[in-house]
């Protein structure tokens, strides 16, 4: 990337080193071409997935994360025709939209979904936007690397949102919460009457449990280490909470309470909670995963008890979700006060994203969402 005139002064946090803190530093933004549109930050969340790269998920660096962004389109490329300047928007995950999984309106299993979002360059040809004329940066992450004060982001994976709607909280439904919620509404399809257990009460694990509650959902179960997070569950309509930690066996006290479930799912990707959660499946249950498991890991389920009951399990990105469809959905869950995701938020200066993800890590706060001056 040339830096000349016409390219933007920004605001970045970058990566260079695995486990080293974020840096915030200057850096020269690209105009948007054809199909990109160039957004003013205005909040972005923080991801397990942004926390995980730091610490070695692989990806390249210096690398610009930051893939929950929401903030107000300044200008457009030459093809973009369904947003113009001065839009809101909502950034979420990209797709090539030409396989046969996004022609069949399955983006989230687009066959580039890895290298479209994770290869740190633009996905027609790996440029990257952002630069400080010193070094090789990656940026273009998930198409939007939104840990900056302004990012380029595609017109395919941006959300129009009302102008209305506070849009300092609104990222994280670009990823986070739509993986919850999607994961029971679009990926199980649970419904009325039907029972769920869900392993981990974070921002995934508790916008599960709003999807379900909003579906009709009975007996619907939280295990989750923190007390303030199955207080929240209680709040956000949990029927029950168990604390892995105070109760000796957590598939006895599942089956004593309702005899099994229909649905299980799991946030933690570790196989022992796997484990549990297949067994604890009634006949014809299904277990959806999110968790990024251990490189190694097997799925750890007895195959014969599988027969038996003709369970299922399946690993679910992005809630199965068309952002383009699911965001609205969730804002008119919102607006209703059937879907108040905003109880998990708390806000952070973007001067204090260190602060924040470590807040995450330690389990201090459920959905760190960074806010921009």
């Amino acid at each position: 990337m040339t830096i000349n005139s016409s390219n933007k002064k920004i605001y970045a946090a970058v990566i260079r080193e695995i486990n080293e803190p974020w840096v915030i530093e200057n850096f020269a933004l690209e105009q948007p071409k054809e199909d990109e549109i160039l957004v003013k930050m205005v909040g972005t969340g923080i991801c397990h997935t942004d926390i995980a790269c730091r610490h070695g998920f692989p990806v390249q660096m210096p690398i610009i994360l930051g893939h929950e962004g929401a903030g107000i389109v300044e200008s457009i490329g030459s093809g973009v025709t369904s947003i113009r300047p001065g839009d809101h928007v909502v950034l979420s995950f990209d797709s090539c939209g030409q396989c046969r999984n996004c022609q069949q309106d399955r983006p989230a299993y687009c066959f580039d979904f890895f290298p479209i979002n994770f290869s740190g360059g633009r996905i027609a040809d790996n440029s990257s936007p952002v630069s400080n004329g010193k070094e090789k940066l990656h940026s273009a992450f998930f198409s939007q690397s939104s840990f900056a004060t302004h990012a380029i982001a595609r017109e395919a994976n941006s959300v129009v949102i009302d102008k209305d709607l506070p849009l300092q909280i609104m990222g994280p439904l670009g990823c986070g919460i739509q993986t919850g919620a999607g994961a029971i509404v679009n990926s199980l399809g649970v419904d009325a009457g039907d029972s769920l257990v869900i392993f981990g009460g974070g921002a995934v694990g508790l916008s599960a449990l709003l999807g379900a509650k909003i579906v009709g959902a009975s007996k619907v179960i939280v295990v989750e280490l923190n007390s303030e997070r199955r207080k929240l569950a209680l709040e956000f309509g949990a029927d029950l909470t168990i604390s892995p930690v105070d109760t000796p066996d957590v598939f006895n006290e599942i089956k004593n309470y309702c005899g099994g479930v229909n649905y299980a799912f799991d946030t933690t990707g570790l196989p022992a909670v796997i484990e549990v959660a297949m067994e604890s499946l009634l006949s014809g249950g299904m277990l959806g995963m999110v968790g990024a498991p251990p490189p190694d890991a097997s799925m750890p389920a007895n195959l014969m008890s599988m027969l038996s009951r003709g369970v299922g399990a399946k690993y679910i990105i992005e809630g199965d979700s068309n952002p383009k469809i699911f965001i609205p959905k969730m804002i008119e869950w919102y607006r209703a006060g059937k879907f108040p995701f905003d109880k998990m938020i708390k806000k952070f200066p973007f001067s204090q994203i260190n602060e924040a993800a470590a807040a995450a890590e330690l389990g201090h706060v459920i959905k760190p969402v960074l806010i921009f001056d």
